[in-house]
């Protein structure tokens, strides 16, 4: 029988700094709650508001696969391994830590916020070469479908990490049905709605919300109203 966990957008922890706002769905700095410390490989899930002209200083990370997913706005990265760039809504970035980086991330319009989703997973293989892709998210005549955005193949559509997850990215309209079917067995889906009304093996979910179900093969999704929503497939055991 399937086992399922709701995270409501109300129960995350919220972090303000002034220049950062991160709505957290998972454990994170100070945020905590042995409750929701992971789903999986799917350690942090966060919600980030960047202020116009601030960002985050050179810092740290090693032995983590790290996405980026630009919702609003624009942020420009810089790392020690020489990667330069911007990245913007329409595109995901990731990381693979490795052995080790240093990376900043700075919010270039004074004036706009730019707004994204921090997710971490932990890597299926440790201390890597350290790896930087980033590419533009293809959703061109893809309305009620599931577009993969992310799996553990390089060949496939979307980026690659080390850890057998896949992400989609889907907008249904309103009373649009479709079953996902797990690719691996052992792995649980976590579904987070980025806008409208979702619901998910019978569970309605609002704007923001977080839904995580595993020990089944698939799932049913229902838009109950027009949504943009984020699948995020991963071991529950690695």
């Amino acid at each position: 029988m399937a086992q399922t966990v709701v995270h409501k957008a109300n129960t995350r922890g919220v972090a303000d700094h002034g220049w950062l706002k991160s709505y957290q769905s998972f454990s994170f700095a100070g945020y905590y709650n042995p409750e929701r410390i992971n789903f999986g490989a799917l350690r942090v899930l966060n919600d980030d508001i960047v202020t116009g002209g601030k960002g985050f200083g050179e810092h740290p990370h090693d032995n983590m696969e790290i996405i980026s997913i630009p919702l609003e706005g624009e942020l420009q990265h810089k790392d020690s391994m020489g990667n330069t760039a911007t990245i913007k809504a329409g595109e995901i970035q990731v990381m693979s830590a490795g052995t080790g980086i240093y990376h900043s991330e700075y919010n270039p319009d004074a004036t706009k916020p730019a707004k994204f989703l921090q997710i971490w997973l932990f890597p299926n293989k440790r201390n890597v070469t350290p790896r930087y892709d980033q590419i533009e998210v293809n959703t061109a005549n893809k309305q009620n479908e599931f577009v993969q955005i992310l799996s553990p193949n390089k060949d496939d559509a979307g980026v690659w990490i080390y850890q057998d997850a896949w992400f989609n990215l889907a907008n249904f309209d309103a009373n649009t049905t479709k079953t996902y079917s797990f690719h691996k067995e052992g792995n649980g889906l976590y579904v987070f709605v980025l806008k409208g009304k979702v619901e998910v093996n019978g569970e309605a979910l609002d704007t923001r919300d977080g839904f995580g179900i595993w020990d089944t093969n698939s799932v049913e999704i229902k838009a109950i109203a027009d949504a943009e929503f984020l699948l995020m497939e991963v071991p529950m055991e690695f």
